[in-house]
């Protein structure tokens, strides 16, 4: 079951990030990684700042989490993870698309650029790696993450970026 999380799932969040997030260890670059890797506080700033996280449901147990972000003129994917002991079951799949089903917006995520299974996910959805040159653009235009973190990550959009977001009245691209 798929359903909005609350204020009482909040340390259910931080222990399935927290969790999942092991898969990072050792992959992304050693002064990008934390213990925990995300703080309580840093995920309260990202509720206030407007991520809204859905999670999956089985057996009573909240098992997947994945979040969403109206900014500006695009929606984000925000912090999906899935704990390790229920991967490879298509949670995140399921997530994912029920993500996409709430906004009618271009939908945008970024992950860390050596993440090769998260990127591989993404694709597996149909999303696509925007160009080098204007993912940079993007991470400061719409995400709030040090310099160090943009230049080590990706982004990948949905058909509706590539269709329609960010181009003028002539189709070229105004970021």
């Amino acid at each position: 079951m798929i359903r909005q999380c609350t204020g009482s799932d909040f340390d259910t969040l931080c222990a399935i990030i927290n969790d999942a997030a092991q898969a990072y260890r050792g992959v992304i670059p050693d002064d990008r990684w934390r213990e925990p890797y995300m703080s309580r506080e840093e995920l309260e700033e990202g509720i206030r700042d407007g991520i809204v996280f859905w999670g999956y449901e089985e057996q009573g147990e909240l098992v997947g989490i994945m979040g969403i972000q109206e900014v500006q003129d695009v929606t984000l994917i925000r912090h999906a993870y899935v704990r390790t002991a229920w991967r490879k079951q298509g949670i995140g799949g399921r997530l994912l698309a029920h993500l996409r089903a709430l906004t009618d917006r271009p939908v945008l995520m970024g992950t860390w650029a050596d993440a090769e299974w998260a990127i591989r996910f993404y694709e597996k959805h149909g999303y696509r790696r925007v160009a080098p040159e204007e993912k940079d653009l993007l991470l400061r235009k719409y995400w709030r993450i040090p310099e160090r973190q943009v230049a080590t990550s990706v982004v990948l959009a949905d058909s509706r970026w590539f269709d329609t977001a960010g181009k003028g009245e002539r189709g070229e691209k105004t970021i």
